[in-house]
C-alpha cells in the first residue's frame, strides 16, 4: 500500500491547505501561538499517515495512525478555540473536512487492526 494512493492521505493534505488558507487571516499578534499550533497539528496528520503507512510492522503502522487521530481531535479542538476568540466565523466546510478525514482514518485503523488480528491467530 503506498500512502499517496490513500483517499485519507489526499484528504488530509487537502486539509492542511485549507487550514494554511485559513490562518493566514488570523491576527499577527498569533503567529506564534495558535496558528503555529493550529498549522503543526495539521501537518501532523498526513505526515503520521504517510510515516505509519511505510513501516513494516502493523502494530507501528497503527501507532502512528492513533497519533495522525489525535491530531486530528487537536485540530477540532482548536478550531473551537479559534470561534470562540473570534478569529474565525461559522466553519462548517471545514468541519466538514475534518470529520471526512477523522471517518477515513477511522477506517484504515480499523482495516490495521484487523490485519494484525488476523495475523496474530495464525500464529500457534
Amino acid at each position: 500500500m503506498y500512502y499517496k494512493d490513500l483517499e485519507v492521505w489526499k484528504e488530509s493534505v487537502e486539509l492542511v491547505t485549507c487550514i494554511y488558507q485559513i490562518t493566514s487571516n488570523y491576527p499577527k499578534s498569533e503567529i506564534y501561538g495558535i496558528v503555529n499550533q493550529i498549522r503543526r497539528c495539521a501537518i501532523s496528520i498526513p505526515s503520521n499517515i504517510s510515516e505509519g503507512v511505510v513501516k513494516h510492522s502493523d502494530k507501528e503502522t497503527l501507532r502512528f495512525l492513533d497519533i495522525a487521530l489525535g491530531s486530528v481531535a487537536e485540530l477540532e479542538t482548536q478550531m473551537i478555540i479559534s470561534k470562540n476568540l473570534g478569529f474565525i466565523g461559522e466553519y462548517k466546510d471545514l468541519d466538514i473536512k475534518i470529520s471526512k478525514v477523522n471517518a477515513l482514518l477511522n477506517g484504515l485503523i480499523k482495516y490495521y487492526n484487523k490485519q494484525l488480528k488476523d495475523d496474530t491467530a495464525l500464529v500457534p
